[in-house]
């Protein structure tokens, strides 16, 4: 250990702060600032440049560079002479990580956490990198070298620092403009299709080498491409890829889960984090495989993943935590890796041997120590086939008893603060769940989760707010908090027919509309129009580890289209998507959620209405059949028919005159906008919403 490796006596000014991640530095030597005036005045009347450092709670290198640099005396004596610091908690702002993000990548051709800028008083930045080890080595400068010379270059030649900044600035606002083009047409599906052909794996699954991230809605995209032109391929790589994420070590077979990516092509060696957003995305991914093909494994993973999320992330209050982190004890890994001793010990010798065998379990083991890159004797479970019935010994009672023994390790650090954006993804995929697997449990804990949102993240004048922790919710809401609840409650409607569903999400839409649509050219802007001043208001279309908040709203105003009859909100889409056109043509495999939103709008799109009365056999039956059926692009709306005027008449604007049909349940379909005769029968019903028009 670092002698000068120290904590202070007294806390720096992150002390009053919620988010997790700020607190993990609140005892640090480096005399941190949150985000704010009083930073920026200090800066000014000290004349010094401010040192920004931008991470999250559960980021493996921000606890190295904190453990080598932040924590070291010497170095944090050295940054409070030359700095004022500043810290910045990337899942709470990311309005500010996005364009400083954006800095970095103009300025360095990359990214990531650790994320340091260094930038005038007036936030322009002129030096931008990532993680940085305290002292210089193989070629790159050390974070006391790097203090060092910008203090020397500041105090020396600061006109040539300033013009940098001036430029960086320019560059970063030039990068935010948009050309509007064209409205995307099927011509850009089959362009990202094709992309996504050339990076497949074609023997492990998934895009690209190492690190390989499971993103999912390139998955939810090649569904919708398989169901579109009926090419097997699409089915197989979507296939391929969700078998072997859940053989490999990315899946946390004995507590459930995924972990944030493997850092090898084959999907062993994972980065332990979990994060919620992959949990909801994943589970999403599974359940439509599932509907796709009926194929039970993949339900019983959705289940196992939902399994997790209830055990282990979600709040008394039933809302949804954010991550847990890879560390623990210090070290990356540690709560889920094995030794072949221990297994024995747990299970006894015998039912060892068997789930050795199952779970490439060996005595070396296969976890490397992350410094010597030597074996450790540690393993990570994993599976080589799924035939897991081939084994006479209950296979689950082997797991639950590892599981209550890993439940006595010490556990990584959770990040409990709450987030609406991630909630929101969570609530779309719980009720998804409890849609596809018509169970209504995983209904009541999104709907708990909803109610959660709507009464304790809203601020005394009913805005939507960011993120709540420790009794408090606080941070104006991001376009992101919006789109991704919409999607949730939009989902919640469909798997409940509960109309205040869709009613709140028609209301949020239209604030979404008034605080962040953009009305010279469109499309959605990241902050609302009232929030903080930064650099530049930028607009994200980039679906990364998570979709861009601009593609998930274009599925939003479509879907809400379909709903409510309302041919404003695809106006607004098309607009969205021509705002984007011309990026989105060049690359559309980065925007692959943009085109699960495509395929919708260019259709066919359907409508469906049921109506019947609630409860009976024959509408029953009918709405269940429904939802075993793969039909991305449908809109599903129940018409109580034993009420005489159904709420749901007040926000869809087309189904007043529904009713049943010769007594009985009735489906009422539209094709493009265009309908089909009533029936009774749902696989008549069925066949028309499988046709092409």
């Amino acid at each position: 250990m670092n002698d000068n490796h120290s904590t202070r006596e007294n806390p720096n000014k992150l002390i009053g702060e919620k988010s997790p991640y700020l607190l993990q530095h609140a005892y640090n030597p480096v005399e941190w600032y949150p985000w704010g005036e009083e930073a920026f005045k200090k800066a000014k009347s000290e004349d010094k440049p401010i040192f920004l450092s931008i991470g999250y709670s559960t980021c493996h290198w921000c606890h190295v560079m904190a453990h080598e640099s932040f924590e070291d005396s010497y170095v944090g004596n050295l940054m409070n002479e030359t700095f004022v610091s500043i810290k910045v908690d990337r899942e709470e702002r990311p309005d500010i990580d996005k364009i400083y993000m954006t800095v970095c990548q103009l300025m360095t051709g990359s990214g990531g956490w650790p994320l340091t800028i260094i930038m005038t008083p007036d936030k322009k930045p002129f030096f931008a990198g990532t993680y940085f080890p305290k002292e210089s080595r193989f070629g790159r400068i050390g974070l006391v070298d790097l203090v060092k010379r910008v203090k020397d270059l500041w105090m020396n030649e600061r006109k040539q620092l300033v013009e940098s900044s001036e430029k960086i600035t320019f560059a970063l606002q030039d990068a935010s403009a948009e050309s509007p083009g064209s409205s995307l047409t099927e011509k850009v599906l089959n362009k990202s299709y094709s992309q996504l052909l050339e990076r497949y794996d074609k023997i492990n699954g998934g895009f690209g080498t190492a690190p390989k991230f499971p993103t999912p809605h390139n998955l939810l995209f090649l569904l919708r491409y398989w169901k579109r032109t009926g090419d097997d391929e699409a089915l197989k790589m979507v296939e391929n890829t969700l078998g072997s994420m859940r053989m490999g070590g990315i899946y946390d077979h004995i507590g459930f889960g995924f972990h944030r990516y493997s850092t090898d092509p084959n999907w062993l060696v994972p980065h332990f984090e979990k994060m919620l957003y992959d949990q909801a995305l994943l589970t999403l991914a599974y359940l439509e495989a599932y509907q796709a093909t009926g194929k039970e494994e993949y339900a019983n993973t959705a289940k196992e993943v939902l399994t997790y999320v209830q055990r282990d992330m979600v709040s008394t209050e039933w809302a949804f935590f954010s991550a847990e982190d890879a560390d623990s004890e210090g070290v990356e890994g540690k709560f889920y890796v094995w030794s072949k001793a221990e297994i024995e010990e747990i299970l006894g010798i015998e039912d060892a041997k068997i789930f050795a065998k199952l779970y490439n379990v060996d005595a070396n083991g296969n976890f490397l120590e992350e410094a010597t890159r030597e074996k450790t004797g540690k393993n990570i479970v994993h599976l080589s086939s799924q035939l897991l019935d081939t084994y006479s010994t209950d296979i689950e009672l082997l797991r639950k008893k590892l599981f209550e023994a890993r439940d006595n390790r010490i556990r990584p650090h959770k990040d409990d603060k709450i987030l609406t954006d991630w909630n929101g993804l969570m609530i779309a995929a719980f009720s998804k769940a409890g849609y596809i697997l018509n169970e209504p449990k995983y209904i009541q804990i999104a709907e708990k989760a909803v109610k959660f949102i709507l009464n304790q993240m809203k601020n005394s004048e009913g805005r939507l707010l960011h993120r709540y922790r420790n009794g408090g919710a606080d941070i104006l809401a991001f376009i992101d908090d919006y789109a991704f609840l919409i999607w949730g409650l939009i989902n919640l409607y469909e798997a409940s027919f509960e109309t205040s569903y869709l009613k709140t999400a028609i209301t949020l839409m239209e604030e979404q509309l008034k605080l962040f649509w953009d009305s010279s050219i469109g499309a959605f802007f990241f902050t609302a129009e009232d929030a903080e001043s930064l650099l530049t208001r930028q607009k994200e279309t980039y679906d990364g580890a998570i979709p861009s908040g601009n593609s998930v709203a274009m599925l939003n105003l479509l879907r809400l289209a379909q709903l409510t009859g309302d041919d404003k909100y695809e106006k607004k889409a098309d607009q969205l998507g021509r705002v984007f056109a011309e990026s989105v043509r060049t690359n559309p495999v980065a925007h692959s959620l943009m085109m699960v939103a495509v395929d919708f709008a260019v259709g066919p799109t359907y409508s469906l209405v049921i109506a019947g009365d609630e409860g009976n056999n024959d509408t029953n039956a009918m709405l269940n059949e429904v939802k075993k059926q793969f039909l991305p692009n449908k809109s599903l709306i129940f018409r109580p028919t034993e009420e005489l005027n159904p709420d749901i008449d007040k926000y869809s604007n087309f189904i007043q005159f529904f009713d049943k049909y010769e007594g009985k349940a009735t489906a009422y379909v539209c094709i493009n906008k265009t309908c089909k005769a009533p029936t009774n029968d749902i696989n008549v019903a069925i066949e028309h919403l499988s046709s092409k028009v």
